[in-house]
């Protein structure tokens, strides 16, 4: 977790947030490990996306953005898009994602309907 506690931000936000970025860490890794490997162009760019989207989505929600809702909704398709890429693939970097992003996921969709 980034900070104890944004004033702002409840326990489904704050949960939306570190879950963004851990999504963003593993992403980011996972694309660079595809880099060595043959293959694995749509898995790059879906992480590289992933790590895109999730690092602006934290943002947006920490200072309270009046449009991370609807980010919220493009952050879970993304995410559950590069969950379902790296479910395909046995390196362990992608296993990594396939674990983590669900979370996100869930929070993201979470987030989009309150």
């Amino acid at each position: 977790m980034a900070l104890q506690r944004i004033d702002h931000a409840d326990d489904h936000m704050q949960r939306c947030i570190d879950n963004c970025l851990e999504a963003a860490q593993v992403c980011e890794w996972c694309a660079d490990a595809c880099a060595d490997e043959e293959g694995m162009a749509r898995c790059i760019r879906l992480c590289r996306d992933v790590a895109d989207v999730t690092t602006l989505h934290a943002r947006w929600m920490a200072r309270n953005s009046g449009y991370h809702r609807e980010l919220a909704a493009i952050c879970a398709d993304l995410c559950e898009e590069c969950a379902e890429e790296c479910e395909r693939h046995d390196h362990d970097h992608c296993q990594a994602c396939a674990d983590v992003l669900p979370d996100c996921v869930e929070t993201c969709r979470e987030m989009a309907s309150t």
